[in-house]
């Protein structure tokens, strides 16, 4: 049992933060995933990906950016249903 109550209106917004970090974190693997493939024609000397793939890598920073924008939006909803 929770001693907390919410409130109907900081719901939403934890909600939204909640959907926002884990978008951010799929984004993020994808973003990983992007990096490393791009990093493997390097290592074992073969020719360069096309550009789209490296452009792929940038979804990494924006998953971590997105995530991270999500994290401080549910802590400022936790904070705000806190009582004083």
């Amino acid at each position: 049992m929770s001693t907390v109550e919410t409130s109907p209106a900081a719901a939403p917004a934890v909600g939204r933060a909640d959907l926002a970090i884990r978008v951010g974190a799929i984004v993020f693997a994808v973003g990983t995933l992007a990096v490393l493939v791009t990093l493997t024609p390097f290592l074992i000397g073969a020719h360069p990906l096309p550009r789209a793939v490296y452009l792929l890598s940038m979804l990494m920073p924006l998953g971590f950016a997105l995530a991270m924008g999500g994290l401080f939006a549910a802590a400022r909803g936790q904070r705000r249903k806190l009582p004083a």
